[in-house]
């Protein structure tokens, strides 16, 4: 059976709603991208479409096995946008992002993408040079496991949108002097051209790094 992520609508359950959904799970699980920075800044930044949460690769079958009845997991069949039940999916294919569907409503609740971790440290998919211990990488935000917010900025460095420029301008200057230089040292190293390097590398722009600020 084949299905599309556009043939279903969205609608995204809240931080709540997910750690309810999850409960069962016996594996680590966080909020991630656009819902992790909303929940640690306590408020909403912008509406977002979706809600997604990350798991590492290796724990993703067992997440998806402990979703509760009525609620269903899809994986990519390709390029093209189909999706097939997540059983079906190829052992060998990138089964991410998986999307949940309640069944009953006819809607996707959830996103879940797969990440690299091990048992003492996450460690970032793309460039396995920028790892951090699991407390820094996920905290633990009233009982709901939520993305570092220099993480999930990371994340949206490499090709940021316009939304995402709305994002970092809400979350960068409310972060610690320690995530401020994760954030800038990891972009350095491991997204060097992203446009968001240009206020770190440039000693005249106005936003200047956390390391090159004189200080009083």
């Amino acid at each position: 059976m084949l299905t599309s992520a556009a043939a279903t609508p969205w609608k995204p359950v809240p931080p709540e709603g997910v750690a309810e959904l999850l409960a069962p799970a016996p594996v680590r699980w966080w909020l991630s991208g656009g819902a992790a920075l909303d929940r640690w800044l306590g408020r909403q930044i912008r509406e977002r479409a979706n809600i997604d949460v990350s798991v590492v690769a290796s724990d993703l079958a067992e997440l998806v096995a402990a979703l509760p009845a009525g609620y269903s997991a899809w994986a990519p069949a390709g390029d093209d946008g189909e999706l097939v039940p997540f059983a079906d999916a190829p052992q060998d294919a990138d089964l991410q992002p998986v999307l949940v569907r309640d069944d009953t409503a006819g809607v996707w609740v959830l996103q879940v993408n797969a990440e690299d971790g091990a048992p003492r440290a996450w460690v970032y998919k793309r460039d396995p040079r920028l790892t951090l211990p699991w407390d820094r990488a996920v905290l633990d935000l009233d009982g709901i496991p939520t993305g570092a917010p220099e993480v999930q900025l990371i994340w949206k460095a490499l090709r940021p949108r316009p939304e995402d420029d709305l994002d970092k301008e809400a979350v960068l200057p409310a972060l610690s002097d320690e995530a401020q230089g994760t954030y800038e040292t990891a972009l350095l190293r491991i997204h060097p051209h992203s446009s968001w390097t240009i206020p770190i590398r440039s000693p005249f722009a106005p936003a200047k790094a956390s390391w090159n600020k004189r200080r009083t």
